[in-house]
């Protein structure tokens, strides 16, 4: 099945009333018919459902939803993409492992990374595709690599199937955060990763109607206890080692689950995923064409661009499109607020990935906390504008930036 056919079909279990959406269960707790049915499903020897903090039918359909169009054996949601990314990798580190991760990252992922060192885990961070550099950081204590399919803001692309052997020739696995390009754009697993974080806050969902993420399991990479032994008694599971232990451990105990009620939004906002990402794809290439083409004093940074610096790794790479974020950069910080202000259809805040053009001024706001090393690391400049492109229609997008930037 192609793409829009698969979001539809695939995963789905039907209803058994007939229903073309999953119920939703908001329920805390399920009954059962008797004290050792529960205590089954408590002990991993009975499938069922027993409390929500654990699993839930109606998450259960979005995580059936997003393993198929990962390409995944299991997939956990969580209540956000940064308690997906937390567990994610927490889930396998502990006091004294390092990760090497691309410098150019989400400033969120940033202030995660600096918060779990006080947890004895370091990152060591390098140049994406910077395959010498990348080399060079590993040692003893490496357990993890990380990158972002497309960096948020940087729009960086990363060359996951390089990135993959690397980590790979190093007994470590590849986690990648597929937020900003979503499966539309990359099938990450088919690259090589073994681990793919999604804020599904943004793409999947597509309105801002729901915080949320999802952590997907490739199933290829072999755990041992040896050099991960945190998973323990769980590398019996073998291909199921990893969603075993996070099941019946960190995600649980933690207590980052997603509610049922938003997990059926996501459903929702899943099944037009590829509608979307292609209208908005087209319209950020269109819009990031004409800004280059109309203002020689306005840099602008998308992948589908020539002069992006990442464009034969994109036209490598990506398919149905270059993403729908792009950066300009325009001068100052004053211009970059003066142009957002006036601005008409565009929303001013810092969601990305909804049906709605966005702007954010990244330095002020996503990664106030990073250093100047991190924000240049990450391609955040003072005079940056970021935009996630929407639906409308892309001649009244160009008409309102003319606008914006007429007669300053």
């Amino acid at each position: 099945m192609r793409f829009n056919t698969r979001l539809l079909h695939e995963g789905v279990i039907r209803e058994i009333n007939g229903a073309t959406l999953p119920p939703i269960y908001q329920s805390s707790a399920f009954d059962q018919e008797t004290a050792e049915d529960l205590a089954g499903i408590f002990g991993n020897k009975k499938m069922g459902y027993c409390y929500t903090r654990v699993s839930n039918p109606t998450i259960t359909a979005f995580e059936n939803r997003i393993t198929k169009l990962e390409g995944g054996i299991g997939s956990v949601a969580c209540s956000s993409g940064m308690a997906a990314l937390s567990n994610a990798l927490l889930n396998i580190l502990q006091a004294g492992d390092e990760i090497i991760s691309s410098a150019s990252l989400y400033g969120g992922t940033i202030d995660l990374f600096r918060d779990i060192e006080a947890f004895g885990i370091k990152t060591n961070y390098v140049r994406n595709n910077d395959l010498e550099q990348i080399e060079a950081a590993f040692n003893e204590r490496t357990k993890v690599v990380f990158a972002e399919t497309i960096g948020n803001p940087c729009l960086d692309v990363t060359d996951i199937k390089k990135l993959a052997e690397i980590a790979h020739s190093h007994g470590v696995p590849l986690i990648v955060d597929n937020t900003t390009a979503t499966p539309y754009l990359i099938k990450a697993i088919e690259l090589g990763a073994d681990i793919v974080v999604n804020s599904s806050s943004k793409y999947i969902n597509g309105s801002s109607n729901s915080i949320s993420g999802v952590l997907t399991d490739s199933g290829h990479f072999k755990w041992t206890r040896e050099k991960y032994p945190v998973l323990g008694e769980y590398v019996k599971f073998g291909p199921m080692a990893y969603i075993a232990k996070m099941r019946s451990g960190l995600f649980r105990n933690m207590g980052t689950c997603l509610s049922p009620f938003n997990a059926y939004l996501n459903v929702i906002g899943l099944e037009t995923l590829g509608l979307r990402m292609d209208r908005q794809c087209s319209n950020a290439l269109a819009l990031a064409t004409w800004l280059e083409e109309t203002y020689s004093d306005i840099t602008v940074n998308y992948p589908g661009l020539k002069s992006s610096k990442w464009h034969d790794i994109a036209e490598g790479q990506l398919n149905n499109g270059y993403g729908a974020i792009l950066t300009i950069r325009v001068g100052s910080k004053e211009r970059a607020f003066q142009i957002m202000n006036k601005l008409t259809i565009p929303y001013i805040l810092s969601n990305i990935g909804d049906t709605k053009t966005l702007v954010v001024h990244p330095a002020s706001t996503i990664s106030l906390h990073s250093t100047p090393q991190e924000l240049e690391d990450a391609g955040v400049y003072d005079d940056l504008i970021r935009i996630s492109v929407g639906i409308e229609d892309v001649d009244d997008l160009i008409e309102d930036f003319r606008n914006a930037l007429k007669g300053e």
